[in-house]
């Protein structure tokens, strides 16, 4: 028999009992899936993650004591290999922009239905970066305006890059504007050089001047 692939490791920061169960439930029922830990405050994760890393954390925004973005804050540079995910109500573009400055790589609004968040875990593992449709198009509709002078963006980047927002990967955005994947790379690689960033979420926060 061929090797399965590996299980996403996954671990989960909800201070709501009820709500980290379902969260918890979720994960453990799906295939391909392997719950770590869960933790109940943002100080029992810093502790936690570092000692355990997974590849994906699921971390509500509004935590007693420190607070999701916070903990991700503190962790994005010393965990460069989990990706984060954040779970919240909160649709306001201040506190989506200071998510993603922190680190985070994909933004759901609650309630969260198992398959969005399944999908969402899968999606930020293959590079995408999952958000619920009307935090994407809050993003989006940053992107319609002109391209700021002073980083001189094409059209064709901009274009690239208001794809990138939206989660997709390099091929779904080869496909969507016909062209090849190393054409892609190529206009990313400039936007990141214009930018001066060296990443999708600092892209985005950059573009928009929120640093």
């Amino acid at each position: 028999m061929p090797d399965q692939a590996p299980s996403i490791t996954v671990s989960v920061v909800e201070d709501d009992p009820l709500h980290r169960e379902l969260l918890c439930t979720t994960l453990q029922r799906t295939p391909g899936m392997r719950l770590f830990d869960a933790f109940g405050t943002a100080e029992e994760a810093l502790a936690g993650l570092t000692r355990r890393p997974p590849a994906v954390v699921v971390t509500d925004i509004n935590l007693p004591g420190l607070s999701g973005v916070d903990l991700v804050g503190r962790l994005s540079d010393t965990l460069p290999d989990t990706q984060f995910l954040m779970l919240t109500f909160y649709q306001d573009g201040d506190t989506l922009f200071r998510a993603l400055q922190a680190g985070a790589m994909g933004y759901l609004i609650k309630p969260v239905k198992p398959e969005e968040l399944v999908a969402a875990v899968q999606d930020v593992c293959c590079g995408g970066a999952p958000m619920s449709g009307v935090i994407a198009r809050q993003l989006v509709r940053s992107f319609q305006k002109p391209s700021r002078p002073e980083f001189n963006l094409s059209p064709r980047e901009t274009e690239v890059l208001g794809l990138l927002v939206e989660g997709l990967l390099y091929k779904e955005i080869a496909d969507q504007l016909g062209v090849s994947q190393s054409a892609v790379r190529h206009h990313i690689e400039h936007i990141y050089k214009k930018l001066h960033v060296r990443s999708r979420s600092e892209a985005i926060t950059r573009y928009l001047g929120r640093n």
